[in-house]
């Protein structure tokens, strides 16, 4: 099975294997005029139409039983300006091709998210982030884009040109259009050292805010049924490169990280009672490194143990609470958690629904290994984030509709007033957007 989420017969299935549909027909467009063409068609046969990526959100988000527009044919950069440092590029392009790219150009983002199998508009329009200081998400690095509406005409957005749309359109969820390019800024690729190493869950407590202030890039892993957390450090380097060797990245990143991981979580499905002791020797597994070069080996890592996840925003100042009620509830419920707690941060930013829309944010996120049931510990964790006006990734499991969102959201009216104008007929429409949009 390709990275690209897919299925027999007819049926499209995500990464995580927890969402399936099955659309009435698929179209692979070649061009831009090819989409219009499959939209206009799509209206005229009153089907609804839903693009997909590589199918690594936990959401239906985008799940249909109309027209599914698969991305692959529109693909690879389009343009490097280096007068302005931007790069445009084609919607469908993943964002490993993209790093690499820009990588033989001397160029780079300047922040990523953990893993890069996802199309740049997939990882975009759903919020996708890495942790940062002062760098935001994906989408906040997004100086243009290009949307074909629901009448089949191509806007183009920025802060120059249809500034309303541009504002919500980076993180736009696949219902104002489909985005068909995207102008990213760009910077002269740069070096990164990175610092990992344990560190007692209370210390990291203790000193979050310091962690915080003195690293452009601070994030840490928390062991439930553990006080050990390991904590990650990527800031700015003079060089020189000194990479990970290849013998010890594929022991740590693949075989202790992948393979034994994926034997532990194993264990612990056949025998849930073992997972605290699995915990504590996995936790402690892990020595301290250090290693510098270019930003997409730092911040991005393969991985191979397939998961379902949830994540939520929180206003960055609550985030020690957060966990330690987290910690709390489960050591009393008797839940028997496997999988890391991951724990980031980024600085407000300016999109309509970003996670971190006007708000300096921490994201927290808990996971569960593909196949076991994880409603009992998400719906715990749930609660403690919505009581603290938690924002769920838009990308990741959660049960929140439009009426909690309207309350965590300052301009979600702003959002859905520009939808009934580019999608009065609710062309893009499924039933997650119902859901967390309204009808």
């Amino acid at each position: 099975m390709s990275s690209t989420a897919s299925g027999k017969n007819g049926t499209w299935r995500n990464w995580g294997g927890n969402v399936a549909a099955r659309p009435a027909r698929e179209v692979t467009p070649a061009s831009v005029d090819e989409l219009s063409a499959a939209i206009r068609r799509a209206a005229e046969d009153g089907l609804k139409v839903k693009a997909v990526g590589s199918g690594h959100s936990f959401t239906s988000i985008a799940a249909t039983d109309g027209v599914l527009i698969r991305p692959q044919l529109l693909t690879g950069i389009r343009n490097i300006d280096r007068e302005a440092m931007t790069v445009t590029v084609e919607a469908g392009t993943p964002l490993k091709r993209l790093n690499m790219a820009l990588a033989r150009e001397g160029l780079s983002l300047t922040n990523m998210g953990d893993i890069m199998e996802q199309t740049v508009s997939g990882a975009t329009s759903t919020g996708t982030h890495g942790t940062g200081r002062d760098s935001a998400s994906i989408a906040a690095q997004i100086k243009g884009l290009e949307l074909v509406t629901a009448d089949g005409s191509v806007l183009a957005c920025s802060e120059k040109e249809n500034p309303e749309v541009f504002a919500a359109a980076r993180i736009g969820l696949g219902a104002l259009g489909v985005v068909t390019a995207i102008t990213f800024a760009v910077e002269p690729v740069f070096l990164l050292t990175a610092r990992e190493e344990p560190m007692p869950f209370d210390k990291v407590l203790a000193d979050f805010d310091e962690l915080w202030a003195e690293n452009e890039h601070f994030e840490f892993y928390w062991f439930p049924h553990t006080g050990n957390t390991n904590t990650k450090r990527n800031n700015r380097s003079a060089g020189p490169e000194k990479p990970v060797p290849q013998l010890q990245g594929w022991f740590e990143d693949e075989f202790l990280s992948n393979g034994v991981f994926q034997v532990a979580q194993w264990v612990g499905r056949a025998a849930p009672a073992a997972i605290p002791a699995i915990a504590q020797i996995s936790s402690k597994a892990l020595s301290s490194r250090s290693y510098t070069d270019i930003p997409y080996k730092v911040f991005t890592s393969p991985r191979r143990v397939r998961f379902v996840e949830m994540e939520y925003a929180v206003p960055r100042a609550a985030a020690v609470e957060t966990l330690r009620e987290l910690k709390a509830m489960i050591e009393r419920s008797g839940l028997r958690v496997s999988f890391p707690v991951e724990v980031r941060t980024a600085p407000a930013d300016d999109i309509t629904l970003s996670t971190a829309s006007g708000r300096d944010s921490a994201y927290i996120a808990v996971h569960m290994v593909k196949g076991t049931p994880f409603q009992r510990y998400f719906t715990a964790a749930e609660r403690i984030f919505t009581a603290h006006e938690g924002r769920p990734h838009w990308g990741k499991v959660h049960t929140r509709d439009a009426e909690y969102f309207a309350q965590v959201y300052p301009r979600f009216d702003e959002f859905t007033a520009l939808r009934d104008r580019l999608d009065p007929d609710r062309r893009f429409q499924n039933d997650y957007l119902r859901r967390v949009l309204g009808a």
